[in-house]
């Protein structure tokens, strides 16, 4: 929901909610500061050339790396 609360495309309430937590949370401030800089720099690039599709190989082994990574995440938080 990081994505809608820096959109403004949430409840003010569900933002109020959101501001409070990271307000609280210096690993959430970091993650938030650092989508912002992430959007930033996306709404910065225009590419005159459509990059290539990743390799099959490639892309099994990024999203074996982001399962791992939400797994280790859920591990952290007690889910």
């Amino acid at each position: 929901m990081l994505s809608q609360y820096l959109d403004a495309e949430l409840p003010e309430s569900t933002c109020e909610e959101i501001r409070q937590h990271i307000h609280r949370c210096p690993p959430c401030v970091q993650f938030v500061e650092s989508l912002k800089r992430s959007i930033d720099l996306c709404h910065k690039y225009s590419s005159s050339e459509v990059p290539r599709p990743i390799r099959q190989d490639v892309r099994r082994e990024l999203l074996g790396a982001y399962r791992k990574m939400l797994s280790a995440r859920g591990r952290a938080s007690g889910l």
